[in-house]
């Protein structure tokens, strides 16, 4: 056996000193309904746990193993993974080893030990994540793996919960059994992260109304998060006489009182459908990670204490107790796990890595799958209208197409969303398919992904891009990290519709007209589309519904409020800023251009509102005898930047008009990719929009490109002056 750490020579020190702990509850194993047989293998899901810690900390000695963030002290939930099925949707706290290795023991075939180390490891045989990151997960047990964002994975665990009511509206399927219960855990320090209240607030709301919401949070609560204690009794007040919650407290050094309260929670979840707050007490041991001296911010006098509350050493005083296990085959025990950890441990560090960008990269893209769209069967209006008339009509026919399409946002269902897109919508698919949520863009984008997760297709939206920016992570860190993380065996498809961009007229300032697209642009794996007409918006939402649908994607889709309701064109009146519908069969696939024009003077790139300006300035560049070509890009990430090329080379100038910020703006990879594909640097330009954030009333578009811009520059580029 390896040589001794200081934390195992104090647990073996003390489980041969007759002071052991005592217990608030003193319960029988007949009163807490669970045999010794049970008892034992609780126990060993725990030793194993802690063996798995402490060889973290000697591989990452050694320089091999990556991360030590363990479970010492919280393995108490051992006996929560034995309260619930299998089968639960489980979202877990990253110190819960003991959880899953419990769960385990459910499904035959399982090796908790070797899949654990091989994440250590980082190995590329990680069967979770591949050895991208050391996540607790497994498709097999039902636990999606969890980043490390604070408290990120509460609102979809509430959209996970949400799902099995709605699957049961539409007749079952789903990833998981209608009569599931959603499992999310997570630490004392992150209840208080404006996440994991915005999660419990939703989760209160749904069930105040009465909405199936069978989803119990287990607050492991150690009283400290890194070096930041807790105030005593502030969970417990916080959430005892939360609305639409059942509390439990249970304590988490005692198995057996852990085992029935979170019986009972699993029972008020599965059988009323309602939310439960399990609130389990517990101690964190070793300090946070391994590089962390809790002794720089903790006096001894408490280590000691803490050491002195291992639950380790509280369930075998229970064993002792119940004699049901000397101390002698207790230690014998740790020691057996202890040899076969470090042995499995010794084959699993020669296993290969990932080496190369292409291998970490795999599985960015989740994989394809069959579609399940239905034939439209309807007409389609004929009579040319603006943008938002022909996005509402798209999203009625997709909802009839996709019987597994749901849409949720604020306002969208009632009124039909601020612009009117969705009117009359919830009247005819109703309003568990239709869905108005409460005030808040972390719980909507949680939902979806929640809803996505278990198997629906939603399309969610965000009222405005500035409303987006409080929410983000739910992007950044969750839906697009899904499928990288779990090696593609987790996905969570779906569509976010967002308002946005600038130019509106009447209405406005910076919160409804946001042109900060940077954040989105930047995160793997996420598709952004923006149309410029109301015939490309429908294109590019059918193809962001397949992409979803089919090929498990993340798509935002970025609409211009200033085009949904324009008509015109060149003058008022002339109509030509709408469009026709072009049918349940149009889409645009991702990095496909649009182009007006073949003329080799000067090509003009675009998207957005920049094509509506930019045709209206070709106007005026063509009565100075310019002939142009204007290039829509639709797609602003994946970008063809070998076809763009292609499109201008063989124009004298080129010109980027970019409605969004000169810095972090999408013009620099434009200009980037040409340079690069050896367009000389006198041949291109670009016109953005200042550094700015957007005035309100008539100086809202001085910061923005014009007509007069567009003109301006391209005219200089080609060595021109204008008229």
């Amino acid at each position: 056996m390896a040589e001794p750490l200081p934390q195992e020579r104090r647990f073996l020190a003390a489980l041969n000193d007759d002071s052991w702990p005592e217990l608030e509850h003193q319960r029988s194993l007949e009163s807490a309904g669970l045999d010794p047989e049970a008892l034992v293998e609780l126990f060993e899901s725990q030793l194993t746990s802690r063996q798995l810690d402490l060889h973290a900390r000697r591989l990452q000695a050694r320089g091999e193993g990556f991360y030590t963030i363990g479970s010492a002290g919280h393995e108490g939930n051992a006996a929560i993974a034995r309260a619930f099925r299998p089968t639960d949707p489980a979202f877990l706290h990253y110190r819960d080893a003991a959880f899953m290795i419990q769960r385990s023991r459910a499904v035959p075939g399982q090796t908790p030990i070797r899949d654990l180390l091989l994440s250590f490891a980082a190995s590329a045989e990680d069967p979770i994540s591949g050895g991208r990151h050391k996540v607790l997960g497994s498709r097999t047990l039902n636990i999606p793996p969890q980043t490390s964002t604070i408290a990120s994975h509460l609102p979809k665990a509430v959209g996970t919960a949400h799902s099995l009511g709605l699957w049961r509206r539409l007749g079952g399927g789903g990833e998981w059994p209608s009569d599931s219960v959603v499992l999310c855990s997570f630490g004392d320090a992150s209840f208080n992260h404006s996440t994991a209240q915005g999660a419990l607030n939703a989760a209160g709301w749904a069930a105040w109304q009465g909405a199936p919401m069978p989803l119990v949070m287990v607050c492991e609560d150690n009283g400290i998060g890194i070096s930041m204690p807790t105030p005593a009794g502030w969970i417990a007040a916080s959430m005892r006489a939360r609305p639409g919650f059942h509390y439990l407290a249970c304590d988490g050094l005692d198995l057996l009182d852990t085992w029935q309260v979170a019986r009972e929670a699993a029972h008020i979840a599965r059988t009323h459908r309602q939310p439960v707050f399990l609130h389990m007490h517990c101690v964190r041991l070793f300090g946070h990670a391994g590089s962390d001296a809790q002794q720089a911010y903790l006096p001894a006098a408490r280590i000691e204490a803490d050491e002195a509350r291992d639950p380790l050493l509280v369930s075998a005083g229970l064993l002792r107790r119940h004699g049901i296990l000397s101390v002698e085959e207790i230690a014998e025990r740790y020691r057996a796990i202890g040899e076969r950890v470090a042995r499995e441990a010794e084959a699993v560090i020669r296993l290969p890595k990932l080496e190369s960008a292409e291998q970490v990269m795999a599985s960015i893209v989740p994989p394809s799958r069959p579609g399940r769209q239905r034939a439209w069967q309807g007409e389609s209006d004929p009579s040319p209208a603006p943008m938002a008339k022909l996005i509402s009509q798209a999203l009625q026919r997709l909802m009839t197409c996709y019987p597994h399409l749901v849409m949720a946002g604020e306002d969208i269902g009632r009124k039909g969303g601020v612009y009117g897109v969705t009117q009359r919508l919830q009247a005819q698919f109703g309003p568990h398919r239709v869905i108005d949520t409460l005030l808040d863009e972390q719980s909507i984008l949680g939902l979806g992904i929640g809803l996505a997760q278990s198997g629906l297709v939603p399309i969610l939206e965000i009222q405005f891009l500035a409303y987006l920016h409080n929410a983000e992570d739910q992007l950044r860190g969750e839906a697009a990290t899904l499928s990288f993380f779990s090696d593609g065996q987790y996905t969570n498809p779906m569509v976010v519709r967002i308002a946005g961009l600038g130019y509106q007229k009447g209405f406005g300032g910076h919160f409804h007209n946001d042109n900060a697209i940077a954040v989105l642009r930047d995160i793997p794996g996420l598709l952004v589309a923006c149309p410029s007409n109301g015939a490309e918006a429908v294109g590019l939402l059918q193809e962001a519904v397949r992409l979803a649908d089919e090929e498990q994607r993340v798509v935002v889709l970025l609409e211009p409020i200033a085009r949904y309701h324009a008509r015109d064109l060149l003058e008022e009146g002339d109509d030509r800023g709408c469009c026709v519908d072009p049918g349940p069969n149009y889409r645009l696939p991702v990095g496909e251009l649009g182009q007006w024009g073949e003329g080799r003077d000067l090509a003009i790139v675009s998207y957005g509102n920049g094509v509506h300006l930019s045709r209206q300035a070709a106007v005026r560049l063509e009565e100075e005898g310019i002939a142009l070509r204007l290039i829509d890009l639709r797609w602003l990430t994946a970008i063809d930047h070998d076809a763009l090329h292609r499109r201008v080379t063989d124009c004298s100038g080129i010109l980027v008009v970019d409605e969004c910020r000169r810095s972090g703006s999408l013009s620099e990879e434009l200009i980037t990719g040409l340079v690069e594909r050896g367009v000389a640097g006198e041949r291109l330009a670009r016109l953005t929009a200042e550094d700015s954030f957007i005035a309100l009333g008539p100086a809202a578009t001085v910061t923005l490109p014009s007509v007069a811009g567009i003109v301006e520059r391209a005219l200089a580029l080609l060595g021109r002056s204008g008229a």
